[in-house]
């Protein structure tokens, strides 16, 4: 079997699991041949160097901040990508030519379901970036309402100080999407009132390093239902080697 590489591309991502996940993967396989290795960059302008440079590449997924950036660099992008707005997974073929997809709506949709109830019937999305796009995706899969969240209000997206009580009592489901208390920066979470949180609401982050962080944390302390975002990457993950594998 012909040697192949893939990898994660994107900024400051030493925390990352995929790498730990894919070498796990392939041992358990018996692909001594396969590896998986994390492109570090500063800028999406060095993708195409790392194409040229490394010729057993057959798919990179991409992590913040270059799930939006990436687009223009690509050929082609899958029905969902481009509705999405947003790419987490590339395939590579022999030509060198890159099609974009995006997995994350699906590893969001396979995660969030064992928790909805009946009465989870709108989200908000903390956050305006890559992910929260497939994040929007997945619950229009679902048919669950939802609005966005940033730190300045417009016409159709709220600023993090409107949220009071009254906009938890229509809202069940707060989806963190941005990276807000990553490891190393656990002290940090979206700027809400906690104490809002109730026994009724689903309190998701996508970050899954630390286990537990400070936004579930504090979500659970008033009874919420936590989970973060470890498996979503799992679903995600083994969406993503499906495609590189067709």
């Amino acid at each position: 079997m012909k040697p192949k590489i893939f990898g994660l591309m994107g900024r400051n991502i030493s925390y990352s699991f995929s790498a730990g996940y894919f070498k796990k993967k392939f041992k358990k396989s018996g692909l001594k041949d396969f590896s998986y290795v994390n492109f570090d960059i500063q800028t999406i302008a060095e993708l195409p160097e790392i194409i040229r440079s490394t010729e057993a590449l057959k798919g990179l997924n991409v992590t913040i901040p270059y799930k939006q950036e990436v687009i223009p660099l690509l050929d082609k992008l899958s029905k969902n990508a481009k509705i999405i707005g947003a790419v987490n997974t590339i395939t590579i073929s022999k030509k060198g030519k890159l099609k974009g997809y995006n997995t994350d709506h699906y590893g969001f949709k396979k995660a969030l379901l064992p928790l909805l109830k009946k009465h989870h019937k709108k989200a908000l999305i903390l956050g305006t970036g890559g992910a929260s796009k497939a994040v929007a995706f997945a619950l229009r899969k679902l048919k669950i309402e939802y609005d966005f969240v940033s730190r300045t209000a417009t016409d159709t997206i709220f600023a993090y100080e409107e949220l009071d009580e009254k906009v938890f009592e229509k809202y069940h489901i707060i989806i963190n999407t941005s990276p807000l208390g990553t490891f190393p920066n656990v002290d940090e979470c979206p700027p809400i009132d906690h104490t809002l949180f109730t026994d009724k609401h689903i309190a998701f982050d996508l970050v899954y390093n630390p286990d537990e962080t400070k936004f579930l944390r504090l979500a659970k302390k008033q009874g919420a239902a936590t989970k973060n975002g470890y498996a979503m990457l799992v679903h995600q993950a083994e969406k993503a080697w499906q495609i590189w594998n067709k």
